[in-house]
């Protein structure tokens, strides 16, 4: 059952009306009444003007309306050009304006005051960033456009008709004009001084020429996007939508774009970042160094990834807190399985014993798939009994498509329709199957998949009663908090962590992610090298070293991002603990997590409020 937030909040209001008025008879029913019916009609008029306005702010994104499995501009990519961005942010501003003009935040209820609060600080993040436009890097192993458009293209991009086969085509032409646009971005921030690490280019350069690998590009086999548009085409021949005739037409347009835009959009990204390749560092350190104001851009990046006032520091000692108290944990595992050495011996035990890897075989990986799906089955099974409120789309897990597979990668989760008919992914790197020890596979299924991000991110799409923009809403804390939340809370699950050396991995992924505020402070605010940071990650960690350097790569292209996780997690609990504390044995863990899951992502202040207003109204309602 879906619950309604919105529905639910004004219920609570005309309850607390009733209750807390000393006035007596009629006049004081009415007044209340009144109040009531006000606060409703402007939240009301709120909601539809913000879903008016989040109907114009997709339309600035084609590939946004698509992942939302709609089929609007369906035949054009993003402009990704730093005017489309002045475009965008002008926008915003008129919006904030406009909103502040029209509406009386004293008179929204809580959920549209959260709503309100929340387009704000939207509106402020995008402001806020705009000095440090050209920090980020544009080119980057773990999410350039190198792997992002063909993996849209394939995965996401519809066709059920040959209207959509064309929109295919009409996007693969396009791909050229957006490449290019990147490469003018990438050049004014080199410019200024900003370059990615070595090993990002070379990342980048790897993948695009896998992505123009195979036909129509050479003779290698089909390339991943000629297969699966060939692929498109003889489907719709099978299934009498178009005729055979008509789908070689199609294949012939997609085969000229492929080779007159798609290929030399490619190839002019690849020689950009074999030239720039040559200012870029080796051993790099973090942008606090490496950059004029990255100081500035660091503080910017710990505040918009974590959503709290954090300093560096705070981080970095929390961090160093978290590592001391989970080696504790792990010792004491250890112990429970009679391994005799201490703590750097089992690490080097677990890392290298081959009962914990599966065979680097076709075989190994689909076993590993297996197990992923079983386990998630079973945490199905069991949802109803911690949630209230349950996803409608399915899930599945899939291996990473060969051309943007990388050896020790992070895995990570393609969110589903908001109507479930496309299902939640969640995508394995399995390349190097050493890299993907056994331990470790259980609680990586519970982070991306359930309960983890496949049931946030599902139920944020799916409710209802809130204004659209909130169920898409991303809050990095939040979510990735509440996927570091979910491994912690599968623990309370029945059929979970059964082997000891899965709990070990329960505890090497929280530590893991205590070791990310470690170095990713480490690197970008106290200077520390790539090697430094795989040193000390190498030293407090069970996890094989290809996965190690691949992690201190993304922290180093994407700054404060790896913070987020803990941050979320800890405040998470801590806003369980107290609902626990303070309800006592009328603590109920299904309208815990229905609280923080109902009001789509947040930033964790207002996810704290929204638990504080449902432990009041539980200790009213008792």
């Amino acid at each position: 059952m879906i619950r309604r937030p919105l529905a639910i909040a004004l219920f609570l209001a005309l309850a607390a009306c009733g209750q807390q008025s000393t006035e007596s008879g009629s006049a004081a029913d009415g007044q209340a009444t009144l109040q009531t019916a006000s606060t409703q009609s402007e939240t009301q008029r709120f909601t539809a003007w913000l879903d008016a306005k989040y109907e114009e702010l997709l339309m600035f994104s084609p590939q946004g309306l698509t992942m939302l499995g709609r089929k609007e501009l369906n035949d054009q990519l993003d402009d990704q050009s730093e005017e489309a961005m002045d475009k965008r942010l002008a926008w915003s501003e008129a919006t904030l304006a406009e909103m502040q003009a029209n509406f009386d935040y004293d008179k929204l209820d809580e959920e549209g005051k959260t709503s309100w609060d929340i387009w704000k600080i939207n509106v402020e993040r995008t402001r806020a960033a705009v000095p440090f436009r050209r920090n980020g890097y544009v080119f980057q192993q773990m999410g350039g456009i190198q792997g992002s458009l063909p993996t849209f293209l394939i995965g996401f991009h519809k066709v059920e008709n040959e209207a959509d086969l064309y929109a295919y085509v009409a996007r693969i032409t396009a791909s050229q004009k957006v490449v290019m646009q990147l490469i003018e971005r990438a050049r004014l921030a080199a410019a200024e001084g900003v370059h990615p690490p070595k090993f990002a280019y070379d990342g980048v350069i790897e993948q695009a020429r896998k992505v123009i690998s195979g036909a129509p590009f050479d003779e290698k086999g089909d390339s991943a996007i000629w297969a699966d548009f060939q692929q498109e085409a003889d489907a719709l021949v099978k299934d009498g939508k178009i005729t055979a005739e008509q789908a070689e037409e199609a294949k012939l347009h997609a085969r000229k774009a492929l080779l007159g835009y798609f290929q030399p959009a490619f190839q002019e990204l690849i020689a950009w970042c074999e030239e720039d390749s040559k200012n870029a560092l080796v051993n790099p350190a973090g942008v606090g160094t490496t950059q004029s104001n990255g100081t500035a851009y660091y503080e910017l990046r710990l505040r918009e990834s974590t959503t709290t006032s954090m300093t560096a520091d705070e981080i970095h000692e929390l961090g160093l807190r978290e590592v001391e108290r989970i080696h504790g944990e792990m010792i004491a595992l250890k112990e429970k399985v009679g391994f005799q050495g201490d703590l750097d011996a089992f690490f080097e035990f677990i890392n290298h014993d081959e009962r914990f890897v599966y065979p680097d075989t076709d075989e190994g990986r689909q076993a590993y798939i297996d197990e992923a799906t079983r386990l998630i089955d079973n945490i199905k099974k069991e949802l109803p009994n911690y949630f209230g409120i349950l996803p409608k789309a399915d899930l599945v897990v899939k291996r990473v498509e060969a051309y943007r597979e990388q050896p020790g990668a992070a895995q990570h989760y393609y969110a589903g329709t908001p109507d479930g008919s496309r299902p939640g992914i969640y995508y394995a790197h399995l390349s190097d199957m050493k890299a993907m020890p056994k331990p470790e596979l259980e609680v990586i299924a519970y982070h991306e998949g359930l309960p983890g991000h496949h049931m946030q991110i599902s139920i944020a799409q799916e409710l209802t009663g809130l204004p659209k923009f909130r169920t898409q809403a991303r809050f990095t804390a939040y979510s990735e908090g509440w996927g570091l939340y979910a491994e912690w809370l599968a623990r309370e699950i029945p059929g979970t962590y059964v082997d000891p050396y899965s709990e070990f991995g329960r505890l090497s992924s929280e530590l893991w992610r205590a070791i990310r505020l470690v170095v990713d402070t480490g690197m970008h605010a106290k200077g520390w090298t790539e090697q430094q940071a795989i040193e000390y990650f190498d030293k407090n960690s069970a996890v094989p070293l290809t996965a190690i350097t691949s992690e201190i790569r993304r922290y180093l292209v994407w700054p404060g991002q790896a913070t987020a996780y803990k941050i979320g997690q800890i405040k998470i609990q801590e806003a369980r603990a107290k609902a626990e504390k303070e309800l006592g044995d009328k603590f109920d863990i299904r309208g815990f997590h229905d609280t923080v899951l109902s009001g789509g992502a947040l930033p964790l202040d207002v996810m704290q409020k929204r638990v504080d207003r449902w432990i009041e109204e539980k200790k009213k309602s008792a």
